[in-house]
């Protein structure tokens, strides 16, 4: 496993970010680093989403900053130019994937279905995301498609929140979880950077319950 993939892993869950102010990032950063979740995947779905990444990253060294919505090769190299860690994408995007591995970059394509498992798997990764997590079955779907692939590893993303991702983490199949319930755009548009760290310092204490 990837040595970014095995320190998210060690996070337990990774918050996802769509922010839409740049100037927000370095209190949001804070917030989560206080609530004890060190890490972020700044969605590419706003103008503010690089700037965010290279404020974050150069504020907070520790932090294990990355970039999510990841969808072209010129994407990756606007996200990694600005310091993101580790590039995840909504969909498995070979070209994506292969450019990413070719320049050691940790990546996590997102996948659905038992031949895009394979594809990633065929590809020399054994950590991928799997979105949208509970629309396309949750846990239930993950463990059917782990029983043929033990080698296999997965990011959980989509419909998890503060409830449902105890029985995530719990699986051994499950590295992190990606979840924007503790980072909801409302909040951090409207500066309550108090409400996230609160339910941050939440998030991080189901991890330590669940695993230790």
């Amino acid at each position: 496993m990837n040595n970014i993939m095995e320190k998210l892993g060690h996070i337990g869950i990774v918050p996802v970010v769509v922010i839409n102010n740049k100037n927000k990032a370095e209190n949001l950063a804070d917030s989560l680093i206080k609530g004890g979740l060190t890490c972020a995947e700044v969605t590419f779905r706003t103008e503010a989403a690089e700037e965010s990444i290279r404020i974050m990253a150069k504020n907070f060294p520790n932090m294990i900053v990355g970039a999510g919505t990841v969808l072209s090769i010129e994407q990756v190299d606007r996200a990694i130019g600005a310091g993101a860690k580790f590039i995840v994408s909504p969909c498995f995007n070979p070209k994506v994937v292969s450019y990413c591995l070719k320049n050691d970059y940790a990546v996590c394509p997102g996948i659905i279905t038992p031949s895009e498992l394979d594809y990633a798997r065929e590809m020399g990764l054994d950590v991928v995301k799997f979105f949208p997590s509970e629309q396309a079955g949750g846990l239930k779907m993950i463990k059917a498609m782990s029983a043929p692939f033990p080698m296999m590893k997965f990011m959980p993303t989509g419909g998890i929140n503060g409830v449902n991702v105890k029985d995530y983490l719990a699986c051994d199949k499950i590295v992190a979880c990606g979840g924007s319930w503790m980072v909801k755009s409302d909040f951090i548009d409207k500066d309550n950077f108090v409400e996230i760290e609160k339910l941050t310092k939440e998030a991080s204490e189901i991890v330590k319950e669940i695993r230790g």
